[in-house]
């Protein structure tokens, strides 16, 4: 019996029993399990507890997570400062944010556990306080930091500051072991490590062998694994993002050797009930550094007027069948990482750059979806089916955007292929107008770009160009997701899709705040935070607590966004908006319901078109396949698996590119202290204003103890520096002259201050007056 019963249905069985609870007795006498079925019962039961569903309780009592005010299972956010809030798995009715949780009740906790957390105290407006109670699942089973020899002993400091113990290593753990000891990074020199004292001062990576204890006051102890080298080592800091973010970064033997063992051709056997496009002018359109190929394109005029629409994929599913060795490493990993001088990719590059990638004139598999598109962008029809192609060229964006803009250089060197351009450029901004009827929001902020001299140095940020070229791969590969998408749907099977949900309404209404004082609104009837928005309590003269009031529900169109991008267009204000905005909105995850999404305003979504770079494609592609051939191919609970993991890892992949990119700027900046640079103010808070270059994307603080000419009070309710004596204001969307005062590369934290207009005399003025 348990071994048809479905985790959700055990789940649901507990959660309907008095006070959503039930001990392992019960469980056994309601389901009338048999005796050598209730192992069975436990393991589904200790599942169901790893993933936070199920909050395991004294007594062998199970109590189901969705019904419990008492115990929230979820993630762990520590503070450098040493207390945590734990961010529960889902909403808890009455409580508003986060649970905090003070200093001394973390019980060795450390940030990103997953955890489950006892409620001991509820405050007013819904704010929770409580204590750690058990911990589902460790995120660090290593730690990277720097090695220090002190009177105390040996310990790797860690590089995340929010980890605060550091981590102490034995006498005999020190040196790692010899397949280990070596980092296997190009140009990095053989590191000797003989004794401890030679990896004083070094980036070494610690395996925890034991996790610390708040209570007794121990540190965790751990071993050395590996050394990356000294601090400024060129490549080190990459090595440490990947390690401090752990990501998966070696492709384990079995992976290396099923890669090896895929032929490099395409046989005959691979070609059987493929539709064959290998005689069409189908062309990839990239950036120029992109090394795998996964999309191809092509857009023909149909005689009643209408555009076919074809897009082809890489046929990674064809290669990467589940269960095997590479299957389980690319879930593990999730998707890529690209870094700004390499990448760790979820494939092989057996894979990625050579069977898989729809190199020019080479022939190779795909999935393709071919769609007819009415002149106003409307789907008429569309079509899957497995194919074969032989991509005509490999095009980049600026010679495509060359080629459009009339370069006679490229339109001598594509010309059997300008008109065919000329149509992609013409069904894209059919298919743009599209969208932007039904209101999808486009957020056209400047991405940062590194720039690299051929050794390897940084030598610049720029914005990263984003043309018509850009637009058009974007337009078709929206075109393809949602076709896809909304096909899968209509089966009425399980799928994953790409979700995008209402905003949250305290974020609303704190963009609403601050638009307001620029003259703006999305429309949703907020009340100005200087008026009614708080009330306070009030005791012994001082303010204890703050209540937000806020809507029950704000119901947004992402019109509302739409309309609101368009008006600010081109404004001085445009920048210090559209980023708040942005930060207002929920992010995207993956997800087997479909709920729609919201930025796109598209009810149907999902990720088909990246297989060699996300995993979430490849397993619709096997959906895909599966809905074409009439069989089933999954269950739910694993799709609803991959789709939390996937969210999980795409998460932590933008979390590691973001900081990487922020400590190579912080390392670009240290040799310009002293500089002036124009600024930004993009927020503000108690102990400061955060200001961003204008021309170099770089974000700073400027301290409120900085401020010139007065002493200054941060007012909460209108978000601005007033100088007491002066009444001068300083506030978000404020253009400010800078000098950067100093840099911390390794927290990546860059400091300035505001630069006041030379002061004229009142002496040279009247003689300026007099000259003129």
């Amino acid at each position: 019996m348990m071994e048809t019963m479905k985790d959700s249905a055990l789940l649901d069985l507990i959660a309907r029993q008095p006070h959503g609870r039930a001990g392992l007795k019960h469980l056994f006498k309601i389901l009338r399990v048999p005796g050598e079925e209730r192992h069975a019962l436990e393991s589904a039961l200790e599942r169901l507890a790893a993933r936070g569903d199920l909050i395991e309780l004294p007594n062998h009592t199970w109590m189901a997570a969705a019904k419990s005010r008492e115990y929230l299972a979820g993630r762990v956010s520590i503070h450098r400062d040493g207390y945590g809030f734990l961010i529960p798995d889902r909403p808890v009715e009455g409580m508003t944010g986060d649970l905090y949780l003070p200093k001394e009740t973390l019980g060795g906790v450390m940030n990103g556990d997953r955890a489950i957390a006892r409620v001991t105290n509820m405050g007013p407006a819904g704010r929770m306080e409580g204590a750690i109670w058990k911990i589902l699942k460790r995120a660090h089973p290593t730690v990277v930091g720097e090695f220090r020899i002190t009177r105390r002993g040996m310990f790797v400091v860690p590089h995340d500051e929010r980890i605060r113990d550091w981590i102490e290593i034995g006498e005999d753990m020190a040196i790692p072991p010899a397949d280990l000891a070596q980092l296997d990074r190009i140009g990095a020199a053989p590191i000797v490590v003989s004794s401890p004292e030679d990896l004083d001062g070094k980036i070494v990576n610690a395996e925890i062998l034991e996790y610390g204890d708040e209570k007794r006051r121990t540190n965790p102890t751990g071993r050395v694994v590996e050394v990356l080298g000294a601090p400024d080592d060129f490549g080190v800091d990459v090595e440490i993002v990947i390690r401090k973010h752990h990501l998966p970064h070696r492709f384990p033997p079995e992976v290396f050797q099923q890669a090896m063992s895929i032929p490099s051709k395409i046989s005959e056997a691979d070609l059987a009930r493929r539709r064959d496009f290998r005689d069409l002018p189908i062309v990839t359109i990239d950036g120029e550094t992109a090394r795998d190929f996964d999309d191809a394109v092509l857009v023909d005029r149909l005689a009643n007027g209408n555009y076919a629409l074809q897009v082809h994929i890489a046929d990674v599913s064809h290669y990467v069948t589940p269960g095997s060795a590479i299957d389980r490493e690319a879930r593990l990993r999730g998707t890529s990482v690209y870094f700004p001088d390499r990448a760790v990719p979820m494939l092989p590059f057996e894979l990625s750059t050579n069977i898989c990638s729809l190199v020019p004139h080479e022939d190779r598999l795909v999935m393709s979806a071919l769609m007819e598109i009415d002149p106003k962008g409307e789907p008429v029809s569309w079509e899957f089916c497995p194919g074969v192609i032989r991509s005509a060229e490999r095009m980049t964006y600026t010679n495509v955007f060359r080629l459009l803009e009339g370069d006679p250089e490229m339109l001598e060197r594509y010309a059997p292929l300008v008109d065919r351009f000329r149509l992609m450029r013409e069904l894209a901004e059919i298919l743009e107008r599209r969208r932007d009827r039904r209101g999808s929001i486009d957020f056209d902020l400047p991405e940062p770009l590194i720039e690299f001299d051929p050794e390897g140095t940084m030598t610049g940020i720029t914005r990263s160009p984003r043309n018509i070229a850009n637009r058009i791969i974007e337009e078709f590969m929206l075109a393809a997701n949602e076709a896809v998408a909304e096909h899968l749907d209509q089966t009425g099977k399980p799928s994953i899709y790409r979700i995008h949900e209402q905003p949250d309404p305290k974020r609303v209404m704190e963009f609403e705040d601050i638009a307001a004082q620029f003259g703006y609104s999305l429309g949703v009837g907020a009340i100005p935070i200087s008026r009614s928005r708080y009330k306070e309590r009030k005791a012994g003269g001082r303010t204890v607590h703050k209540e937000v009031i806020l809507p029950k529900e704000i119901r947004l169109s992402s019109k509302a966004y739409q309309k609101l991008v368009e008006k600010i267009a081109g404004k001085p204000e445009e920048r210090i908006l559209s980023y708040l905005m942005l930060r207002s909105l929920r992010q995207a995850r993956y997800c087997e319901e479909n709920t729609g999404h919201f930025a796109l305003a598209a009810s149907f979504y999902t990720h088909f078109t990246s297989p060699i770079r996300r995993y979430p494609d490849l397993i619709v592609h096997r959906l895909l396949k599966a809905s074409l051939e009439h069989r089933e191919y999954s269950n739910e609970p694993e799709l609803r698996s991959v789709a939390t993991d996937c969210s999980l890892t795409e998460r932590r992949a933008a979390d590691a590119e973001r900081e990487l990119v922020e400590w190579k700027k912080a390392k670009f900046m240290e040799g310009r202290v002293g500089e002036e640079f124009d600024g930004l103010v993009i927020s503000a808070a108690k102990y400061g204003l955060f200001v961003e270059l204008t021309d170099l994307f770089v974000e700073g603080l400027i301290p409120i103890d900085t401020l010139p000419g007065d002493r200054y009070v941060y007012h909460e309710n209108v978000r601005k520096m007033i100088g007491q004596r002066t009444r001068r204001e300083f506030s978000i969307g404020d253009r400010l002259r800078v000098v950067l005062d100093r840099v911390d590369p390794l927290e990546r934290k860059l400091q300035f201050a505001v630069v006041e207009p030379a002061k004229v005399s009142r002496k040279s003025r009247k003689g300026q007056a007099r000259g003129h």
